[in-house]
């Protein structure tokens, strides 16, 4: 019995010792294929990522003075920008806009996705289409085209208040422009978190809806208790993209700049105040300084609210 397993067990051994080096060779050309694949990525992310980031920090280390020319100065630039009243109205001005318009968008959002995931709109497919095409509008033209309906001598907004009588308001005041900012950005992006929502709502199991349906839940009971914890992970990634994007605003400030040159200073984004630094006072070190506290602003946000939020799934659990 010994004598007839034994030599059965060597041959398998010898077997998988002839299939070992062609499953080496195997596992080396995939691999060398995925790095292939990988590799372009890589190389644009080197190029333009990884290294203008790493020479923008090595220069925001310097200043440029007219007697002296460059000078190491450490982290006086940065020292400068928090004593610096129009990047620190930026930033203000920023926080405001993030905690006004991103709830209003995100609310909105949710409640189209809501609405077209319960399966009763009417033209679901065509209203889904309807307001994901903002998104689809570059950011440069939508805002030409709402600085044109907000103008008020030749916006047909205005018209049409002086039409029936009314006073027209000035959408392009200094009371009234950020909250005209934040109507172009809601009415860009709102579709495009929908779409976030609503796929996260179509990957929830059926299971747990026939279950409330047998226990007789309501549509609004399932949607509160069901639905909206379910895409809570969509929801706080649609947060920090709102974030992100917030601390970004550059196209709004800079096209409405012309029509309102008195209401929008060169600082009144931080984005934007690093843009004119560099390439109309030419104060590059600085802008580049201005750059990196705005990236650690935007992580230090994001990073509170993915805390925050994980924090609060673990008290859930």
């Amino acid at each position: 019995m010994t004598q007839s397993v034994a030599p059965a067990s060597v041959q398998a051994r010898e077997h998988a010792q002839q299939q070992r080096p062609k499953r080496s060779a195997n596992k080396r050309r995939l691999n060398i294929a995925a790095y292939l694949f990988v590799a372009p990525f890589m190389i644009v992310f080197v190029v333009m990522l990884l290294l203008p980031l790493f020479y923008a920090g090595y220069l925001s280390l310097f200043t440029t003075q007219l007697i002296g020319g460059q000078t190491f100065a450490w982290f006086a630039n940065y020292v400068r920008a928090f004593t610096d009243p129009d990047f620190l109205a930026g930033i203000g001005r920023m926080a405001l806009f993030l905690v006004i318009q991103v709830p209003i968008m995100l609310a909105l959002s949710l409640f189209f996705a809501l609405a077209l995931d319960s399966g009763r709109v009417r033209g679901s497919v065509a209203l889904r289409l309807l307001i994901f095409l903002p998104f689809a509008v570059p950011g440069v033209v939508a805002t030409l085209m709402w600085g044109y309906l907000y103008g008020n001598d030749f916006g047909p907004i205005a018209q049409t208040f002086r039409a029936i009588g009314l006073a027209a308001p000035d959408l392009l005041s200094d009371q009234n422009m950020l909250g005209s900012m934040m109507n172009i950005v809601t009415w860009a992006f709102v579709g495009y978190n929908m779409i976030i929502m609503y796929a996260a709502l179509r990957s929830i199991p059926t299971e747990l809806f026939e279950a409330a349906e047998i226990d007789g839940a309501s549509q609004w009971r399932v949607a509160w208790s069901i639905k909206i914890p379910g895409i809570r992970p969509a929801i706080i990634l649609t947060v920090i993209f709102s974030i992100i994007g917030t601390f970004q605003l550059f196209n709004e400030p800079s096209l409405l700049h012309s029509l309102a040159p008195n209401v929008i200073d060169n600082g009144y984004t931080p984005n934007y105040y690093a843009y004119n630094l560099a390439f109309t006072n030419q104060d590059v070190n600085y802008a580049a300084a201005i750059a990196f506290l705005l990236g650690i602003v935007i992580a230090v946000v994001s990073y509170v609210v993915q805390l925050s939020a994980q924090r609060r799934e673990t008290r859930n659990d």
